[in-house]
Parts: C-alpha cells; sequence; structure tokens
C-alpha cells in the first residue's frame, strides 16, 4: 500500500511558493497502461503538483473530441477501473498526491465501497466526480461522501458559470481537498484564450469556502496558466497533454519529449503567474 500524499499538502506546498499549483490529466491505459504510466512519470518529473489519472469511459459526455479518442483507444485495448487502480499505484509512488477523475457509472458498477477502499489502498488520494453532485439521487451523493469519509479519501466535486450562489455553497460544503472550477461552459478541449467566465466564478467559490479552487478546461499554454494563476489556486490541463501522445502516436519517445516541454512551459508559467 502507498501512502498518499493529500492534495491539501500540494496546494499548500505550491502557495508557499508563491504560485498556483499545476494539476495535470491523462486517461489510464492510454497509449497503453505501462505508456500512460511513463507518461505520468514524465509530467511530474517536469512539473507537475496533482496528477489526474482518468477512468476511460464508455459515454463521456463532459469530454471533447481530444480526450474521448484517448479514452476509446484505452478501452478498446482492454483497459479496466484494475488498470487505472494500477496506475494510480505506480503514480502515487512518486510521491505526488493522485486522484481519480471519473464518471460515476463505472464506480456504481465496481461498488462505491469496495472502490473507495481500493483507490484508499492504492495511495489515492481522491475523486473528481463531473457527472456526480453532493445531492445525487437516489442518494448516490451521500453514499460517496460516506465511502470517502471511511477511507480519508478527497471528495472534489464540480462547480461551473452557471452554478448559483446557493449551489455553489452546498458544493464545496461536501468538497475535500479542493474545488474544481470548470472555466467554460461545454466539453473538454484545449483553447487558445482563457474564458472571462473563469474570473468570476472563482471569486464567488472562494466566497464560500476556505479550500483551494483549481480551474480546469481550456488551458493548452505557460501564458494562459500565468493569466488563471494569477486569481486561481491551481491550473488543470487535460486535453493539451493528450494531444502530445496523440500527435506522436507513432513515436512515443518524441511524444514522452513534448510533454515533458509542454509540461515545463505550463510550469513555468505557473511560478510567473503571481510576479
Amino acid at each position: 500500500m502507498t501512502t498518499p500524499t493529500s492534495t491539501a499538502t500540494a496546494f499548500a506546498r505550491a502557495a508557499a511558493e508563491g504560485r498556483p499549483a499545476l494539476v495535470g490529466y491523462l486517461p489510464a491505459g492510454f497509449p497503453d497502461v505501462a505508456g500512460g504510466i511513463d507518461a505520468f512519470r514524465v509530467m511530474v518529473d517536469a512539473g507537475v503538483d496533482v496528477v489526474e489519472v482518468g477512468l476511460p469511459y464508455s459515454d463521456p459526455v463532459m469530454d471533447g473530441p481530444t480526450i474521448q479518442t484517448a479514452a476509446q483507444q484505452a478501452l478498446e485495448r482492454g483497459v479496466r477501473t484494475v488498470d487505472v487502480l494500477r496506475t494510480v499505484e505506480a503514480v502515487a509512488a512518486t510521491g505526488v498526491p493522485t486522484v481519480v477523475m471519473t464518471y460515476w457509472n463505472p464506480v456504481e458498477r465496481y461498488g462505491v465501497e469496495r472502490f473507495a477502499a481500493d483507490l484508499a489502498s492504492a495511495g489515492g488520494a481522491g475523486l473528481i466526480t463531473p457527472d456526480l453532485t453532493p445531492d445525487s439521487a437516489p442518494g448516490s451523493g451521500a453514499a460517496w461522501i460516506a465511502a470517502a469519509d471511511a477511507h480519508d479519501l478527497d471528495r472534489i466535486f464540480l462547480v461551473s458559470p452557471s452554478s448559483t450562489d446557493e449551489r455553489i455553497a452546498m458544493t464545496v460544503a461536501a468538497c475535500r481537498g479542493f474545488v474544481y472550477a470548470t472555466a467554460v461552459m461545454g466539453v473538454t478541449g484545449a483553447r487558445t484564450s482563457t474564458s472571462d467566465l473563469a474570473a468570476p466564478l472563482v471569486a464567488r467559490t472562494k466566497a464560500a469556502t476556505h479550500l483551494p479552487v483549481g480551474v480546469g478546461l481550456g488551458v493548452s499554454s505557460g501564458d494562459q496558466v500565468a493569466e488563471i494563476g494569477a486569481y486561481a489556486d491551481g491550473v488543470i490541463v487535460g486535453s493539451a497533454f493528450v494531444r502530445c501522445l496523440l500527435d506522436h502516436a507513432d513515436d512515443r519517445p518524441a511524444g514522452l519529449r513534448a510533454l515533458a516541454a509542454l509540461t515545463e512551459d505550463l510550469a513555468e508559467g505557473a511560478r510567473r503567474a503571481r510576479r
């Protein structure tokens, strides 16, 4: 069993260094299980503070075409929940807090309590649930909160620009670790400019909680990290990392080099975010 490092620790360390935390996502099993673990290790070595391991799912309603493509490739190669947990264990062994991002159906099918126990045993720090809210019926949100509490796992729920102040308050009250603020309305995907909805959303969320707030959806460059990191506690990057590997599907070493270069650029953006 790997002893988990909490996401709160990573955010606090970044804040003490005067910068936002950099959170990096890839789906497990992409390009395959071993290749995905290698990619995560490259990202950690190049400056990612928190890792998100995606659980590939056949109906990813929130994911754009880039992540959908990678997840579909992983599914076609037979990746299963056990492979996701194996990836978590390998990445968490680096000492970087490692969370799983997943739609709720695979967790429910696996068994909520069993999933929480196995995630904790693998050294996972918590779970991001894009389609599960604390008040989800019939009791799914409550079931996950109870299981997470039993195994000391972070509960990372999402807020969006369309969330009312009342809904933000309800959501952050159920969070532990950090709050995930979706910066744009729509599916995931790297964008050339940041959303003007992000800063007001972060301000409204911070008014309701002392937890760190990470902003995700659309970040693809160090300049964007610097811009968002001026007001957010963390910057979450997914599609841009996936694109590095997709663009070098026939040359894995080149893909890993591109992944390292992108991570270094994003980490440098984080360092200059609050100068």
